[in-house]
């Protein structure tokens, strides 16, 4: 995990705790795993044998970031020019390279941190509950969701992101 000079580590220290992260980053993968030893395919790794996903250890990158960066990502990647909560940046390696890694790199996530305070705050959310939603709405688009697409990949995605926060005991986020 990376962050921009203007988020001090204070910041880090408290809003973003590593091993709270990974145990909402493995939970959604053990969650899409499961779906996955029932049929489900995922959209951006619909070419690896789903014995290779599963035994291959995943990485990704998160990168938390200020407002003023928030808003440059935003708009190169998406050109909209706002900040907005959360950017996916998916891995797009080749199969026979992702065979030969010894880990499979999902990508990268920039959390834009003031944005992430504020809409917690504005849904009278905790921070935990809001960042647990990012992450796994992120950790999904890697994996190649994506709710833009249609009411029918929207529900879908919101399915799974409300079934992966009820197994950390967390609410619904569309309530």
């Amino acid at each position: 995990m990376n962050a921009a000079d203007s988020i001090d580590d204070e910041t880090l220290d408290t809003f973003y705790d590593r091993k709270y992260l990974l145990s909402v980053m493995m939970a959604t993968l053990d969650y899409m795993n499961a779906r996955i030893n029932e049929g489900l395919t995922l959209p951006y790794f619909a070419d690896i044998d789903s014995e290779l996903w599963q035994e291959k250890p995943k990485t990704l990158d998160i990168y938390i970031t200020d407002e003023i960066e928030g808003q440059a990502l935003n708009l190169e990647a998406r050109g909209k020019d706002y900040a907005t909560n959360i950017l996916s940046y998916p891995s797009e390696l080749p199969i026979a390279i992702i065979g030969l890694m010894p880990t499979l790199s999902l990508g990268e996530l920039i959390i834009c941190h003031e944005v992430m305070v504020r809409e917690a705050q504005e849904q009278d959310k905790t921070v935990v509950q809001h960042i647990s939603h990012l992450l796994i709405h992120g950790v999904l688009h890697l994996l190649g969701f994506d709710h833009e697409l249609g009411e029918a990949e929207q529900d879908e995605m919101e399915r799974f992101e409300i079934e992966i926060l009820a197994g950390l005991n967390l609410p619904n986020p569309y309530l």
